[in-house]
């Protein structure tokens, strides 16, 4: 689906299919237009002599290592690889080495995963962004038997990223697929703000009636606009914690990642003072920052929901004060905020109080735009 969409997008098919030809496994290539659920995509379809499914990690890496393509494919294709060998092998408590790759290692698998690396590579893409990961539900047959949905590899490679299930009871994101988007995407979330060219559709075998089980694909350039951003907000009620330690937490935080951390007091059951510390967190970082939530404070539980929140577009234009050079931050609709750390240290460094120097940049960055 993925390397359907791509193409639909405008990757040239041609050269897609001359890259997966030189993989020499003899793996023939195909592209169809085909209707799902009223919408049109394209239908990329692989086809090969039979061969071994079961295949080792280095094998396959070596077919990759000897392909016709570009350097930056094969490096993309093999951090897949080898993203989906670690998920496998930990999930069957396994080394790496050892790992049989059965489905993922078959022709039409590494005709996939080449592919979608080729894809991205035509269409010039310097990021990749994702939206959270529709698994689906239901159970699936493999040859480790039936299992839940998603399949046990799939939970573990999809571990830290924004996922949800909705439509018809099968499985919507394979092994496979949750290795590609967890390798090659640089965030999961809302789409970032761009200037859209090409939008490209890649159809799955099925047509479901509740919905068109397609792949969807933008592509463009970055845009200076207002950001919408998708970010996990971390919750904590604590009343048995010295406000030093409390302290201590926030900071292991902000410097872990955290977009913000904040306490406010709060009266809780049975009258009890207590704190509310708040996380925002980018969903990626959910997990980490969670951890150090448990390991410096003492709660025993913590609340997680997600919340969109509108990022203004920003610059930094530096000014001279006669402390020295301070970065202020410039939004396009005007505002301005002189940045504090740069203030702090002149501050210090000059032994006069803070709000001078704040003051002194604000009036300065003024003077210079009149």
């Amino acid at each position: 689906m993925l390397v359907g969409a791509l193409a639909d997008a405008g990757a040239d098919q041609n050269s897609l299919a001359s890259a997966i030809q030189s993989l020499a496994v003899g793996a023939e290539v195909s592209f169809e237009r085909v209707m799902r659920c009223g919408i049109s995509a394209t239908k990329f379809r692989v086809s090969a002599p039979e061969q071994k499914k079961h295949r080792h990690l280095a094998g396959i890496l070596k077919i990759i290592d000897a392909a016709c393509l570009p350097a930056k494919v094969k490096q993309n294709a093999t951090r897949v690889f080898e993203r989906l060998g670690k998920s496998e092998a930990a999930v069957h408590g396994v080394t790496i080495e050892k790992v049989h790759f059965h489905e993922v290692g078959a022709v039409d698998s590494i005709a996939d995963i080449v592919g979608a690396c080729m894809g991205f590579e035509l269409l010039g893409a310097e990021k990749v962004y994702c939206s959270a990961v529709n698994t689906g539900s239901g159970t699936v047959m493999t040859e480790h038997g039936l299992l839940p949905v998603p399949a046990p590899a799939t939970a573990s490679l999809l571990q830290g990223t924004p996922v949800y299930a909705r439509g018809p009871a099968v499985e919507l994101t394979t092994p496979t697929g949750a290795a590609v988007v967890t390798a090659l995407a640089a965030e999961f979330g809302t789409m970032p703000p761009m200037q859209i060219d090409h939008i490209g559709y890649g159809a799955g075998d099925k047509d479901f009636k509740e919905m068109a089980n397609v792949l969807r694909i933008l592509s463009g350039r970055a845009a200076a606009a207002s950001e919408a951003t998708v970010v996990t907000v971390l919750e904590a009620n604590i009343d048995d914690l010295s406000p030093q330690v409390l302290a201590y937490a926030m900071e292991r935080l902000m410097e872990a990642g955290a977009l913000d951390a904040s306490v406010q007091p709060l009266a809780m059951k049975k009258n009890r003072s207590a704190f509310l510390l708040r996380v925002i967190a980018r969903p990626e970082d959910r997990q980490r920052l969670a951890a150090i939530v448990f390991a410096e404070t003492s709660t025993l539980g913590l609340r997680s929901f997600v919340m969109e929140r509108m990022v203004e577009t920003r610059r930094s234009v530096p000014v001279t004060t006669r402390y020295g050079v301070v970065q202020v931050k410039v939004s396009d609709a005007g505002n301005i905020a002189p940045e504090y750390e740069d203030c702090r240290a002149l501050a210090r460094s000059a032994n006069v109080p803070l709000k001078d120097v704040l003051a002194e940049a604000t009036y300065e960055y003024q003077k210079s735009i009149r």
